[in-house]
């Protein structure tokens, strides 16, 4: 082996930061020649016992040949990767192809840095690597006592096979990404996202870098609100030129504190910050929380420095919240803490939240303080170069005080990843988001996302196919979030309305059916009616089966104060198991006196009743938390039968086209064809034809009754159909077909001409699915034409695709009622066309290489669907998806790599 430069360049997306099983950070990469001291060190620092487990022989230095070879690879058949940190390389994994489709994988970990998950981090990047190599299968050769190598192959998910021979425990196994190796790499990613950010909330101690003795400055305000707060752990404060801060001595450094700290909060100008995580990582600080602003926000040198703020920062195995964030609380009374420039500690609560915006933080904990919400845990994220939303989502799901999850969203950095917890989560706890920009999908300056190709109806569709309640406003949002987080959730959409004020009522009850609520029970007490009148009348609403949720409605007569109906309303709410939201004296949030004493702790127990300013909000809250029990308490479905499935004949034909045409291509009708039939989908017969006489020539091989039509993409949509000549019985009506088309028809030989049989009749929808470069695969679903694009009459989803998720695309066009008999017209088989939209779902989800899919006209009729027109475009995977099987961190701000 030469020192010569590797055949084929490993690809850039090889190369990711990762997260370690306990939280912390480190960097993964292929191995380089220039790692010869580097790697050197490395090996001189592993333990015998560990060498020996590797090489099965005593190995205390590596010969020069050894190390030639160790550090100079092909990328191709020999693939390396080195875990780094520091700097240091901690570990190396490698596999090398032993025979076509079989490579041989061996890891090497230094032995301070074992138990930290960094094998199965290894495993995971080698595999993937080694599929995008043609490897379909790993073998390892172990010794039996190497117990902990042993269990990273079995823990992987994959269906291992071991055998002994002459001492050694041989194993090997399929590297094809099951939906079990899939699911325990994701859990895996859930323990260590959620362990990085259970660090920030529960530290022991807390240094201020940059605090001062000035007042309102930043850092002094840090100080303060640690100190208010009760904080119950330690708090050091850092400033090279004072000597106290808030009657704390002061350090010059983070190194010079005495004690382990836990989180720096960092609030030094922007140009300085780099040093202080230098110094911050030398002191084995857990995660920063930068404050300051000056980076991405600013512009191109400010993004510059944010870029190398995270890289510096990960490579050191620091987590980052911010730049340009106000902070993170934490309102358990066993660790209060309010890392934050926000003076107002929140009371406790039972929602966690999350927000980009610094400058919006302090004005929702205002709201939050007012409303009487309380919160469990605050973010705010500021220009999230780091720590996201996914993160806290991880953390929140298995964090017992969060009931309640709540989202401010200014961009979407994995959309894909999101999606995919967000439908974990939403499963066990409620989600409420607003996301600005939803209509121009821009985002504020510090936020370097990658543009989405799809429209912004599939955003919307994404959210709600995750369970999230999306709504447009921060007031909304709490509305909606004092209601999950004080009462059940509704059985249904029927509801009673119990109040005092006839005109009232009515406004309640025209509320509720513009949000599709059935109003079952209507009680007016009139203007005089009194505490008992109003508990006789919630029992009875309560106790009819015909009724899922109640709305109070009380407007006390002059010189009343209420209290009386008040405890009847609390007392109501605390043992009903229905919904029960009011309009109470125009309170907002949960006031005092309808609020349910709690034994956590928090401000309001469950069954505290919340009240809303105007009726209108108090149904419209109710309507968003009716769609998602709706959604919870529908079941997926059971998956499509995969036996007509042969998925790895589209793979290795999408492989082979892909080869071929390294540039990407249209797909010929033979290929697509054989695509669609490997998923179990029939191309109704076509014959394309480019003369008359192969139009003859193809009618009379179907046996006449057949089609003449045009399918070039300019002429099928057109309205008055004049691309299309329908039952062709016989030769002179072929003919006057074929002449009176390409007369009409401006450049007919690139029409595109093809003939069918006739096909069954049916209402024509199209099922389409792209490639986004944000998003991954994206499907869409509509009635076929061009009123439907006009209109936007389309339905969304993010594969992969459950039952649930296809029947609610058939059921929420405007157009749906076609297919359900819209004026006396029979029922198309909805269950057929579900079961195409899976299936597109299916083949997009499984080869990132289509970047286009469309069953452009599809009649779907009584018995049958024909799909009689379709298209698809392969490309090469430049950019592969962010959760492609592999466990990484979101690129760094203005990094072009998917996160």
């Amino acid at each position: 082996m030469t020192d010569a430069e590797p055949t084929t360049p490993a690809p850039s997306h090889w190369e990711a930061d990762v997260l370690l099983r306990d939280g912390r950070t480190a960097h993964i990469r292929p191995i380089r020649p220039e790692d010869r001291e580097v790697f050197t060190e490395f090996y001189a620092r592993v333990s015998d016992q560990s060498k020996y487990y590797r090489f099965f022989s005593p190995m205390p230095r590596l010969s020069e040949r050894d190390t030639e070879r160790f550090i100079h690879v092909d990328n191709v058949a020999r693939v390396a990767f080195v875990l780094t940190l520091q700097g240091r390389i901690i570990a190396v994994g490698r596999y090398d192809t032993i025979k076509p489709g079989e490579a041989e994988v061996a890891f090497l970990v230094e032995d301070q840095h074992q138990g930290r998950g960094i094998g199965q981090l290894l495993l995971e990047h080698l595999a993937q690597a080694g599929r995008e190599r043609g490897v379909e299968r790993f073998v390892a050769e172990v010794l039996p006592d190497n117990a902990r190598m042993i269990q990273t192959f079995r823990d992987a998910g994959y269906k291992v096979v071991s055998e002994y021979d002459e001492g050694v425990l041989q194993l090997e196994f399929s590297i094809d990404p099951t939906d079990t190796a899939i699911g325990l790499t994701y859990q895996r990613e859930h323990k260590a996202e959620a362990a990085s950010i259970e660090k920030f909330f529960n530290p022991r101690s807390v240094a201020v870098i940059g605090a001062s003795r000035r007042q309102e400055t930043i850092g002094q305000a840090l100080v303060r609100n640690l100190i208010t707060g009760d904080f119950t752990g330690r708090v050091y404060a850092v400033n090279p030129t004072s000597s106290a801060v808030s009657g704390l001595p002061t350090y010059k450094t983070v190194a010079e504190i005495p004690d382990e700290v836990d989180v720096a909060v960092v609030a030094v100008p922007a140009e300085s910050v780099q040093d202080v995580v230098l110094d911050c990582a030398a002191k084995g600080v857990h995660g920063l929380i930068v404050v300051s602003s000056g980076f991405a926000e600013t512009g191109d040198e400010g993004r510059v420095r944010q870029r190398k703020l995270v890289g510096l920062s990960r490579s050191y195995g620091l987590r980052l919240i911010g730049p340009n964030c106000l902070g993170i609380i934490n309102t358990d009374s066993s660790i209060s803490l309010n890392a934050s420039l926000s003076p107002l500690m929140p009371p406790r609560g039972r929602a966690g939240f999350f927000c980009q915006s610094g400058a919006l933080g302090t004005a929702i904990l205002e709201k939050v303080y007012n409303r009487g919400l309380g919160l469990s845990t605050f973010v705010s994220a500021g220009n999230r170069a780091d720590v996201s939303g996914n993160d806290l989502l991880q953390y929140w799901e298995e964090d017992d005080s969060t009931e309640v999850v709540l989202l401010y969203l200014e961009s979407i950095g994995n959309p894909r990843k999101f999606s995919r917890i967000a439908r974990r989560v939403s499963l066990r706890k409620p989600i409420i988001a607003v996301r600005s920009g939803r209509t121009t999908q821009g985002v504020p300056m510090g936020h370097a996302v990658r543009k989405i190709a799809a429209p912004p109806a599939a955003v919307d569709a994404m959210f709600r196919q995750a369970g999230v309640i999306q709504v447009d406003t921060l007031d909304e949002m709490f509305d909606v979030a004092q209601l999950v987080a004080h009462q059940p959730l509704p059985r249904g959409r029927r509801i009673a309305i119990v109040g005092n004020s006839d005109a009232l009522g009515l406004l309640a009850a025209d509320s509720a059916a513009a949000v599709g609520l059935v109003v079952n029970k209507q009680t007016a007490l009139g203007v005089d009616a009194g505490a008992e009148d109003f508990e006789d009348a919630l029992d009875a609403a309560i106790d009819d089966p015909e009724v899922d949720s109640v709305v109070a409605v009380y407007v006390p007569p002059i010189n009343v104060s209420g209290e009386d109906v008040a405890n009847v309303l609390a007392a109501v709410g605390e043992q009903s198991d229905k919904p029960l939201v009011s309009s109470f004296l125009g309170a907002e949030g949960v006031p005092e006196l309808l609020r349910v004493p709690d034994v956590a702790g928090s401000t309001a127990g469950r069954g505290s009743v919340p009240s809303y300013p105007g009726v209108e909000a108090a149904v419209r809250a109710l309507a968003r938390v009716v769609e998602y029990a709706v959604w919870l308490r529908t079941p997926d479905g059971a998956p499509l039968d995969d036996a007509e499935v042969d998925a790895a004949a589209a793979k290795a034909l999408v492989n082979r086209l892909v080869v071929e045409n390294p540039a990407g291509t249209e797909l010929d009708l033979e290929s697509l064809t054989a695509l669609l039939a490997a998923y179990g989908v029939e191309l109704w017969q076509t014959r394309q034809v480019a003369t008359r006489e192969e139009a003859l020539a193809a009618g009379e091989a179907l046996g006449w009754d057949v089609v003449l039509k045009a399918t070039a993409e300019h002429l099928r949509e057109r309205p008055d159909q004049a691309h299309v000549w329908r039952n062709i019985d016989d030769v002179d009506e072929m003919t006057d077909a074929w002449d009176t088309l390409t007369s009409v028809i401006q450049q007919p030989e690139s029409a595109g001409f093809v003939v069918q049989k006739n096909a069954p009749p049916g209402v024509p929808v199209a099922i389409r699915s792209i490639e986004d470069p944000l998003f991954g695969p994206v499907v869409s679903f509509g009635i076929a034409g061009p009123l439907t694009e006009l209109l936007a009459d389309r339905s969304y989803r993010i594969p992969p695709l459950g039952a649930r998720d296809a029947a609610a695309m058939v059921r929420e066009i405007k157009s749906a009622p076609m297919l359900f008999g819209y004026r006396g017209s029979e029922v198309v088989d909805i269950a057929e066309v579900e079961r195409l939209i899976q299936r597109v779902a299916q083949i997009q989800n499984d080869l990132p290489q289509v970047s286009a899919l469309e069953l452009s006209l599809v009649l779907a009729g009584a018995d049958r669907s024909t799909v009689l027109t379709a298209a698809a475009r392969i490309d090469p995977v430049v950019d592969p998806r962010s959760d492609w099987f592999v466990r990484r961190l979101a690129r760094p701000a203005g990094d072009t790599l998917p996160s």
